[in-house]
C-alpha cells in the first residue's frame, strides 16, 4: 500500500499536467494520457496496475454515466431521438455483428461467440474522447446533441451484447427465446429501477435537513446504489444510472438549493475528470502485461497488431456506412427530422463527420478488463489476452488517427463554417435577457406596487433590475428587500423553466442563466 499510494498520487499529478499540456496544444487530453501511460509502463520499478475484473464496471461506470446524464439536454435528446436511438442501438448491433463475422473468418481461434464478445466491447464510441476533441472546434448543436445522446445509451446496448456473449462463450450455447426475454427484462427493469430509486432519492433530499456538503456526498453514492441494485436484479445497471440521472437532472430545481447546485457542479466536474484520466492512463499502463500474456499463449505480436488494425478498420467502415444509411432512411421516411444544413453538400458530409467521431475509450477498456480470467469450469477464458490487446489497439488507433484528424477535417473542409446558430444563439440570448428583465419589472410592479412608491431603497432595487442605475453600496439591502430579492430570483427560475419549453430555445443557454441566478442568490447570503 505504501508503494501504491505515491504511484496513485503521481498519476493524478500527471493527469493534471498532461491536461494543461493538451489544452496548450489544442488536442484532446485522452490522446496524451494513453500515450503517456504507454511510455511510463516501460519504466523499470513501477508497480503493476491490476484491477479486479469484477470491480472495474462498478468503480468507474456509475459516476461517469450519472454525470453525463446531468449535463446532457434531455430536450435535445427528445428532439433527435430517432437518430440517437438508431446510433445507440441499431448501429451498435450492426457494428458488433460486423466485428463478429470478420473476427470469425480472419482471426485464428475466434468463434462467432468470441467475435460478438469483442464486438460488444469495441462497438460503443467514447463520449469523453469526442467531447474533448470537439471542444476545440465548433460543430452544430444538432450534431453535438446526437453525439451526446448516443454516448449515453450506446454503453447500455453494447454491454448487453457483451453480457450475452459472455454467457454464450461460457456455456457454448445461445437460446434466442431466453435471450429475448432477458433483454426485455434488462431494459425495462433497468429503467424502472433507475426511475424508482431516483424518486426515492429526491424525496430523501427534500425531507432530510441536508446542507450543501451532505447533499453532494449523497449524490456521489447514489449512482453506485442505482447500478448495484439493478445488477442484483439482473437488469442493466447502465440504464438504471442513465434513467435515474436524467430524472434527477430534470428535478434539480426542486430538491437542490442554489448552494448545492453551484458546489456540486465543481465537485462532480473534478471527480469525473480524475476518473477519466485514471482510466486512460490505465489503458497505456496495462499494455506490457497484456503483451506478456499473449507471449505465454504463443500469440505472435505481429499477427495481434494486424488483428487490431483489421478490427479498427471494420469499426470505422461500419459507422460510416451506418451514418449514411441513417441519412437515407431519414430523407425517405422522415425528411422533417433532418438536421439543418446550408447546402446538400454539407448535408451529405454530416454522416462522414458522425462516422469519424467513433473514438473508443473508457467503456471499451472497462468491458475488456471485466472479462473473467477463467470460465466457470476453471479453464482459462479463451483468447482473453488477445481480446485485451485488440481492444488496446482499437482505442489507440481511433484516438490517434480519428482524434488527431477530426478537428482538421472540420476546420479545413469548411463544413460548418459560418454557422447560422452563432447568430441565432446571440439573438435568442439577447431576447431572453430582455424578456427576463421585463418579467422582473412586471413582477415587482404587480406584487409590490405600494412598497415601490416613495421608498428610496425599493426604487433603487427596481432600477437595478431595469438596468438604469446601480446602487453604490449594499446598505439599502434590508431584510425586507433581501426577501423580495430572493423571491424575484425564484420567479426568474420559474420564468426560465417555462421558457425552456420552447423548442427553439437552446437549453444550454437556459442552464447558464440559471447558474447566474444561483450565484446571485449565494451572493445575497454574504451581504
Amino acid at each position: 500500500m505504501h508503494e501504491l499510494l505515491p504511484f496513485l498520487l503521481a498519476m493524478i499529478a500527471a493527469i493534471v499536467l498532461l491536461n494543461v499540456w493538451a489544452n496548450k496544444l489544442q488536442i484532446a487530453y485522452p490522446i496524451l494520457l494513453v500515450v503517456a501511460g504507454l511510455l511510463v509502463s516501460f519504466l523499470p520499478g513501477l508497480p503493476r496496475v491490476r484491477i479486479n475484473p469484477d470491480l472495474i464496471f462498478f468503480i468507474f461506470l456509475p459516476p461517469l454515466l450519472f454525470e453525463a446524464s446531468w449535463t446532457i439536454s434531455f430536450k435535445e435528446m427528445k428532439k433527435w431521438w430517432r437518430i440517437i436511438g438508431s446510433f445507440a442501438f441499431l448501429v451498435v448491433f450492426f457494428t458488433a455483428l460486423s466485428v463478429a463475422v470478420v473476427a470469425n473468418h480472419f482471426i485464428p481461434g475466434f468463434t462467432l461467440a468470441l467475435g460478438f464478445l469483442l464486438g460488444g466491447i469495441v462497438s460503443p464510441p467514447d463520449a469523453v474522447s469526442t467531447g474533448a476533441i470537439t471542444k476545440f472546434v465548433k460543430i452544430p448543436k444538432s450534431t453535438s446533441a446526437i453525439l451526446e445522446g448516443e454516448s449515453l445509451l450506446n454503453d447500455a446496448s453494447s454491454l448487453i451484447i457483451f453480457r450475452f456473449a459472455l454467457v454464450a462463450v461460457g456455456t457454448g450455447q445461445f437460446v434466442w427465446q431466453q435471450a429475448a426475454l432477458s433483454f426485455l427484462w434488462m431494459v425495462v427493469g433497468g429503467v424502472g429501477i433507475g426511475l424508482l430509486l431516483a424518486w426515492v432519492f429526491i424525496r430523501a433530499h427534500k425531507r432530510l435537513p441536508l446542507d450543501a456538503q451532505s447533499t453532494i456526498a449523497l449524490t456521489l453514492i447514489e449512482p453506485y446504489f442505482m447500478y448495484w441494485i439493478a445488477e442484483q436484479a439482473h437488469c442493466s445497471g447502465v440504464l438504471a444510472v442513465v434513467s435515474g440521472g436524467l430524472f434527477m437532472s430534470a428535478q434539480r430545481l426542486v430538491f437542490l438549493n442554489s448552494a448545492s447546485r453551484i458546489q456540486s457542479f465543481s465537485v462532480w466536474e473534478s471527480f469525473v475528470f480524475i476518473l477519466n484520466g485514471i482510466v486512460f492512463l490505465i489503458i497505456g499502463l496495462e499494455l506490457p502485461e497484456i503483451v506478456e500474456g499473449m507471449h505465454e499463449k504463443g500469440i505472435p505480436l505481429g499477427s495481434a497488431i494486424g488483428s487490431g488494425v483489421l478490427v479498427t478498420g471494420v469499426l470505422i467502415a461500419a459507422r460510416i456506412i451506418s451514418s449514411y444509411a441513417a441519412l437515407l432512411a431519414t430523407l425517405i421516411f422522415r425528411p422533417s427530422a433532418m438536421p439543418p444544413a446550408r447546402s446538400n453538400r454539407r448535408r451529405w458530409m454530416i454522416p462522414l463527420l458522425l462516422g469519424w467521431t467513433g473514438m473508443r475509450g473508457v467503456v471499451s477498456l472497462a468491458a475488456a478488463l471485466a472479462i473473467p480470467i477463467t470460465l466457470d469450469n476453471g479453464e482459462a477464458f479463451p483468447q482473453r489476452n488477445l481480446i485485451l490487446f485488440i481492444t488496446f489497439v482499437v482505442i489507440l488507433l481511433t484516438l490517434l488517427v480519428q482524434g488527431l484528424t477530426l478537428p482538421y477535417l472540420i476546420t479545413r473542409s469548411g463544413l460548418f463554417g459560418g454557422l447560422i446558430e452563432e447568430e441565432s444563439e446571440a439573438l435568442i440570448r439577447q431576447n431572453m435577457k430582455q424578456g427576463l428583465k421585463q418579467h422582473v419589472y412586471q413582477f415587482l410592479k404587480n406584487k409590490y406596487e405600494n412598497e415601490l412608491n416613495g421608498h428610496t431603497g425599493m426604487e433603487q432595487f427596481l432600477k437595478q433590475w431595469e438596468g438604469r442605475a446601480k446602487a453604490t453600496d449594499d446598505s439599502w439591502m434590508t431584510d425586507k428587500t433581501k426577501a423580495i430579492f430572493v423571491e424575484v430570483l425564484e420567479s426568474q427560475r420559474q420564468y426560465l423553466t417555462e421558457l425552456n419549453k420552447d423548442p427553439k430555445i437552446d437549453e444550454e443557454i437556459i442552464r447558464q442563466q440559471l447558474y447566474q441566478i444561483d450565484l446571485e442568490e449565494e451572493r445575497l447570503k454574504i451581504i
